[in-house]
């Protein structure tokens, strides 16, 4: 089973002859240095889709935390990582860390691709109370390629790790200091990267007069990360994980089926199609573990005399297997090959895009048009949902627009700013609105099945009846939000 810890930090270029600075000016307090001799070998398929991907595996060996080393993104100077004992295995990574990066690998070897030697010098920053603040390495590096030709090379580098009490505004300090000795950030975000010269893929770079294809795709890209991301997360089961993934799935829809006028939507139709059937197969588990949160959150609410026997165990038993269940789906379909072909096809779709004429032109003139046609869609199936009074199903329509007009919305924000970005507020206000009815909408019958028949009938009757309130006030609230919604203009 993987160990995971969070890791923050920051390398640095330091020329050979260049010294460290005074670290004790830092914090007050730096002990070391430590010495050690580290020795790693990296995995990676032969055409480095982890390392393009900000992903890196290793084995190494020395110092205290030896052992196989899954690193994974985790926002600006941070990655998740996660750790194995080292085994007897030496060819092959551990099957638990390597199912986590199917998304990348998909089916393709994961072999080594280099061999790092370092030579570490270690020193400790901590305040006067003996805290961990931040951790500094002086490397000496010596790394050769694998494969069928290889090289060589070495270097010299700094890392700054921050410690469980340090801040970034440590990291800010440091930085400060050790660029008065001329130690500069580096431009490899690890020696990997230094050592077989690729970088991760960022996608492409707006420029202050993007045009609207630019803008479409940048969101694109942002969005397959998005996904590639929480993949090795929905795998572990982590918390909001499924929910996160989901999202990108359906912010990808949105943009395609939205701008279909800037990428051909006949040659996007099959993609958005996909991409459904797997927000479908993630939406089971996120839908028991928005119930399970509603119900323990109402139980909660209630006064401790109107629960009845121990509902939050006859909560547990129904809900447990279900999401088990769900769970297992999920990572069943995330090793799938129609989920491999999906993940090849947004490939292609963001290295050969469809682009029509319009994706040429300046993006605040093509995107407004684009974004308006949506929220049209939205006014148009509000004045049916507010018409209609005998079925839930037009609001959850009005739902369903309201996304796509705030995932549009957001698309269009880089170009379009501050006027796209209170437009994306306000239909986020309706999709919340309309979301907590339709949670409701699905509640009830499940409250219904719990209640019918067990000790528990009249704690469960109470939620119900809680929920047909929130219901009827979620749909007195919508023309109040639905015309501040009218009011933003782009």
């Amino acid at each position: 089973m993987a160990t995971s810890t969070t890791e923050t930090e920051r390398k640095y270029e330091a020329p050979s002859d260049a010294s460290l600075p005074d670290l004790t000016e830092i914090t007050g307090v730096a002990t070391g240095p430590e010495e050690f001799d580290l020795e790693a070998t990296y995995f990676d398929t032969d055409d480095y889709r982890l390392a393009r991907a900000g992903v890196t595996l290793r084995r190494r060996v020395g110092g205290a935390d030896e052992g196989w080393h899954l690193k994974l993104p985790a926002g600006e100077d941070s990655r998740q990582e996660l750790r194995v004992p080292l085994g007897r295995a030496t060819k092959k990574p551990p099957k638990d860390l390597a199912s986590l990066v199917r998304a990348h690998t998909r089916g393709n070897a994961l072999t080594p691709v280099a061999e790092i030697r370092t030579n570490r010098r270690r020193w400790q920053l901590s305040n006067g109370d003996g805290d961990m603040l931040a951790e500094v390495v002086d490397d000496v590096v010596t790394a050769q390629t694998l494969g069928s030709s290889t090289t060589t090379s070495s270097w010299r580098e700094i890392e700054v790790e921050l410690g469980e009490s340090g801040d970034r505004e440590l990291l800010d300090t440091v930085e400060r200091h050790l660029g008065d000795a001329g130690i500069v950030p580096s431009s490899s975000k690890s020696k990997l990267s230094q050592v077989i010269g690729i970088r991760r893929d960022s996608g492409p770079a707006l420029g202050k007069k993007p045009t609207a294809g630019d803008v479409v795709l940048a969101y694109l890209y942002d969005q397959r990360a998005a996904l590639q991301n929480q993949d090795p997360r929905v795998r572990r089961n982590e918390h909001d994980a499924v929910h996160q993934m989901r999202v990108a799935t359906r912010r990808m829809r949105s943009a395609l089926q939205a701008f279909g006028k800037i990428l051909d939507r006949e040659r996007t139709r099959a993609l958005t199609d996909e991409l459904k059937w797997l927000a479908g197969v993630l939406g089971t588990s996120r839908d028991l573990e928005v119930l399970r949160k509603r119900f323990e959150d109402g139980l909660h609410a209630l006064p401790p005399e109107l629960v009845l026997g121990d509902v939050a165990a006859r909560l547990t038993r129904h809900f447990a297997p279900l999401e088990a269940k769900a769970h297992n789906d999920s990572v069943a379909a995330l090793d799938s090959k129609r989920y491999f072909a999906l993940l090849a096809s947004i490939d292609t779709l963001l290295t050969e895009p469809p682009l029509t004429g319009k994706a040429s032109g300046k993006a605040k003139d093509v995107l407004p048009g684009l974004v308006e046609k949506a929220r049209h869609r939205l006014d148009v199936r509000v004045e049916a949902a507010l018409a209609t009074t005998d079925s839930d199903e037009p609001l959850h329509e009005a739902r369903k627009a309201a996304k796509r007009l705030r995932y549009s919305a957001e698309v269009a924000e880089p170009a379009l700013g501050k006027h796209a970005e209170s437009l994306r507020k306000r239909a986020k206000d309706v999709t919340t609105l309309l979301g907590d009815h339709q949670d409701s909408v699905v509640a009830r019958p499940v409250l219904l099945d719990l209640g019918r028949g067990d000790e528990n009938g009249f704690t469960f009757g109470l939620l119900y009846g809680k929920e047909v309130e929130l219901a009827h006030k979620t749909e007195a609230d919508l023309p109040a939000l639905w015309r501040k919604l009218s009011k933003e203009h782009l």
